[in-house]
Protein backbone atom coordinates (compact mmCIF):
# COMPACT_ATOMS: atom_id res chain seq x y z
CA UNK A 1 0.00 0.00 0.00
CA UNK A 2 1.52 3.55 -0.81
CA UNK A 3 1.82 6.17 2.28
CA UNK A 4 2.75 9.86 1.47
CA UNK A 5 5.83 11.66 3.15
CA UNK A 6 6.22 15.47 2.61
CA UNK A 7 9.90 16.92 1.86
CA UNK A 8 10.61 20.63 4.25
CA UNK A 9 11.90 23.22 3.44
CA UNK A 10 11.50 22.13 -0.51
CA UNK A 11 7.07 21.86 0.41
CA UNK A 12 7.27 18.27 -1.55
CA UNK A 13 4.96 15.13 -1.39
CA UNK A 14 6.08 11.86 -2.47
CA UNK A 15 4.44 8.46 -2.53
CA UNK A 16 6.53 5.52 -1.21
CA UNK A 17 5.56 1.54 -0.70
CA UNK A 18 4.78 0.74 2.68
CA UNK A 19 8.29 -0.45 4.36
CA UNK A 20 9.78 1.59 2.17
CA UNK A 21 13.33 3.77 3.33
CA UNK A 22 12.99 7.03 3.31
CA UNK A 23 16.50 7.32 1.10
CA UNK A 24 14.24 5.84 -1.41
CA UNK A 25 12.08 9.38 -1.30
CA UNK A 26 15.29 11.33 -0.96
CA UNK A 27 16.32 9.79 -4.45
CA UNK A 28 13.02 10.23 -6.52
CA UNK A 29 13.28 13.45 -5.87
CA UNK A 30 16.56 13.78 -7.36
CA UNK A 31 18.07 15.57 -4.22
CA UNK A 32 21.70 15.22 -3.91
CA UNK A 33 22.35 12.42 -1.55
CA UNK A 34 25.80 11.01 -1.13
CA UNK A 35 25.24 7.33 0.52
CA UNK A 36 28.63 7.30 1.23
CA UNK A 37 28.47 3.67 3.35
CA UNK A 38 25.73 2.34 0.43
CA UNK A 39 22.89 3.18 2.55
CA UNK A 40 24.46 0.19 5.50
CA UNK A 41 23.39 3.11 8.21
CA UNK A 42 27.39 3.74 8.83
CA UNK A 43 27.38 7.75 7.44
CA UNK A 44 25.76 10.82 7.82
CA UNK A 45 24.84 11.57 4.40
CA UNK A 46 21.69 10.73 4.05
CA UNK A 47 20.51 12.45 7.85
CA UNK A 48 16.94 13.76 8.11
CA UNK A 49 14.98 15.35 11.04
CA UNK A 50 12.32 13.77 11.44
CA UNK A 51 8.79 17.17 11.71
CA UNK A 52 6.28 14.74 12.44
CA UNK A 53 5.18 11.12 12.01
CA UNK A 54 8.16 9.62 14.09
CA UNK A 55 5.60 7.06 15.41
CA UNK A 56 4.89 6.09 11.32
CA UNK A 57 8.44 4.70 10.90
CA UNK A 58 10.37 1.44 11.98
CA UNK A 59 12.02 2.26 15.21
CA UNK A 60 16.02 3.07 15.32
CA UNK A 61 18.23 -0.40 15.22
CA UNK A 62 21.76 -0.82 17.04
CA UNK A 63 23.60 0.49 13.99
CA UNK A 64 21.75 3.38 13.52
CA UNK A 65 21.64 4.91 16.95
CA UNK A 66 25.65 3.89 16.83
CA UNK A 67 25.72 5.98 13.90
CA UNK A 68 23.49 8.99 14.74
CA UNK A 69 25.34 9.10 18.18
CA UNK A 70 28.90 10.53 16.37
CA UNK A 71 26.89 13.33 14.04
CA UNK A 72 27.45 16.71 15.78
CA UNK A 73 24.08 17.99 14.39
CA UNK A 74 22.09 14.85 15.69
CA UNK A 75 18.53 15.93 17.61
CA UNK A 76 15.58 13.67 19.01
CA UNK A 77 14.06 14.06 15.92
CA UNK A 78 17.00 12.38 13.87
CA UNK A 79 17.31 9.94 11.41
CA UNK A 80 18.94 8.12 8.46
CA UNK A 81 17.09 7.67 5.37
CA UNK A 82 18.49 4.40 4.50
CA UNK A 83 17.32 2.92 8.02
CA UNK A 84 13.96 4.84 8.45
CA UNK A 85 11.18 2.75 6.77
CA UNK A 86 7.92 4.01 6.15
CA UNK A 87 4.95 2.22 7.97
CA UNK A 88 2.21 4.98 7.84
CA UNK A 89 1.00 8.21 6.18
CA UNK A 90 1.85 11.52 7.90
CA UNK A 91 5.75 11.46 7.86
CA UNK A 92 7.32 14.95 7.49
CA UNK A 93 10.65 15.44 6.62
CA UNK A 94 13.18 18.16 6.86
CA UNK A 95 16.62 18.07 5.64
CA UNK A 96 19.62 19.47 6.98
CA UNK A 97 21.44 22.97 5.38
CA UNK A 98 24.12 22.23 3.76
CA UNK A 99 25.95 19.81 1.90
CA UNK A 100 28.00 16.91 2.32
CA UNK A 101 31.37 16.53 0.83
CA UNK A 102 32.94 13.43 -0.70
CA UNK A 103 36.75 14.38 0.14
CA UNK A 104 39.41 17.15 0.98
CA UNK A 105 39.47 17.72 -2.92
CA UNK A 106 36.08 18.57 -3.22
CA UNK A 107 36.40 21.33 -1.18
CA UNK A 108 39.80 21.88 -2.76
CA UNK A 109 38.14 22.40 -5.75
CA UNK A 110 36.38 25.60 -4.33
CA UNK A 111 39.39 27.18 -3.06
CA UNK A 112 39.25 30.90 -3.67
CA UNK A 113 35.33 31.53 -3.56
CA UNK A 114 32.85 31.22 -0.78
CA UNK A 115 30.88 28.29 0.31
CA UNK A 116 27.23 28.96 -0.85
CA UNK A 117 25.91 26.84 2.14
CA UNK A 118 27.38 24.64 4.78
CA UNK A 119 29.78 22.17 3.94
CA UNK A 120 29.49 19.15 6.21
CA UNK A 121 31.72 16.27 7.03
CA UNK A 122 30.57 13.17 5.74
CA UNK A 123 30.36 10.84 8.52
CA UNK A 124 29.79 13.16 11.60
CA UNK A 125 27.61 15.80 10.06
CA UNK A 126 30.11 18.89 11.34
CA UNK A 127 30.24 21.83 9.54
CA UNK A 128 33.94 22.00 7.93
CA UNK A 129 32.96 25.33 6.55
CA UNK A 130 30.23 27.73 7.12
CA UNK A 131 28.03 29.21 4.71
CA UNK A 132 29.52 32.73 3.38
CA UNK A 133 32.63 32.44 4.35
CA UNK A 134 35.33 32.58 1.95
CA UNK A 135 37.77 29.15 1.14
CA UNK A 136 41.22 29.43 1.62
CA UNK A 137 44.27 27.12 1.37
CA UNK A 138 45.07 27.41 4.82
CA UNK A 139 41.63 26.44 6.00
CA UNK A 140 42.01 23.60 3.78
CA UNK A 141 45.26 22.63 5.80
CA UNK A 142 43.23 22.75 9.03
CA UNK A 143 40.37 21.15 7.91
CA UNK A 144 43.02 17.75 7.00
CA UNK A 145 44.38 18.20 10.47
CA UNK A 146 41.55 17.97 12.47
CA UNK A 147 39.51 16.12 10.16
CA UNK A 148 40.01 12.31 9.35
CA UNK A 149 38.33 11.42 5.50
CA UNK A 150 39.21 8.00 5.92
CA UNK A 151 36.61 5.53 5.73
CA UNK A 152 37.60 2.27 4.91
CA UNK A 153 38.88 2.70 8.72
CA UNK A 154 35.22 3.23 10.13
CA UNK A 155 33.62 0.55 7.71
CA UNK A 156 36.19 -1.64 9.23
CA UNK A 157 35.53 -0.66 12.31
CA UNK A 158 31.76 -0.95 12.27
CA UNK A 159 29.71 -4.06 12.48
CA UNK A 160 25.79 -5.14 10.91
CA UNK A 161 25.02 -5.80 14.88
Amino acid sequence: MVKTVRLEPIAQETSIETNGNLLSVLIAKDLDVLRECGGRGMCATCHVFVQQGMEALTPVNRREQRTLEVITSCQLNSRLACQARVLANGVVVELPPGMYINSIQDIEALVGRRAEQNLLHPVTGQVLVEEGKLITRSMLKQIEKATSFNFNDFFLNSSDI
